[in-house]
């Protein structure tokens, strides 16, 4: 049960109800995660802003939700793995590869690094070694590279964090996240 109120389209304010017009407009529904942002509507148009911003980069739609869902596994999160889980269905991602993200792997290399480097982050409150600075670029990561890696963690980490904290409800089919 949520420990945070999931506010809903009947009592949302009219800065939280336009915010939910466009998420529905762009995705057809609001996720339970939205309406616990929506509980301060600056902290919601901050989470869109920053989800806007990133699709922006370099990394495609299936590298930020492999990223996701690394996170998610490294953080615990049931919630972000069930929503990443379920959009990177959406975006073909195959079943075991979905599993694979969840638990910080890949089969390409440069998703992989990729996802190395984004545990580590999360694992190590990005306190990373110079050892894995120097993998990611031997791998063939640019400093361009490094940056977006560290902007999708703190995103997901910021999602996996509200959704601890608030116990939100999950609204996607439900998988458990790996702890990294």
């Amino acid at each position: 049960m949520a420990r945070i109120t999931q506010v809903s389209d009947s009592t949302a304010g009219p800065e939280a109800a336009a915010l939910f017009s466009a998420i529905k407009d762009k995705i057809g529904m609001v996720p339970n995660l939205y309406r616990v942002a929506a509980n301060q509507p600056a902290v919601l148009n901050a989470l869109l802003g920053l989800s806007e911003a990133l699709g922006r980069g370099r990394f495609d739609a299936r590298t930020r939700e492999a990223v996701a869902l690394a996170v998610a596994g490294a953080n615990a999160c049931d919630y972000c793995a069930s929503a990443h889980a379920a959009i990177s269905a959406g975006l073909k991602v195959p079943p075991e590869a979905i599993e694979a993200h969840l638990a910080g792997r890949s089969d390409d290399p440069r998703t992989a690094a990729i996802l190395r480097l984004a545990v580590a982050i999360a694992a190590e409150r990005g306190m990373v070694a110079d050892s894995d600075l120097r993998a990611a670029r031997e791998a063939g990561l640019s400093d361009a590279d490094i940056v977006e890696t560290v902007g999708n963690v703190v995103a997901n980490i910021f999602t996996n964090y509200l959704n601890h904290v608030a116990a939100t409800d999950i609204d996607f089919p439900a998988r458990r996240a790996r702890a990294g």
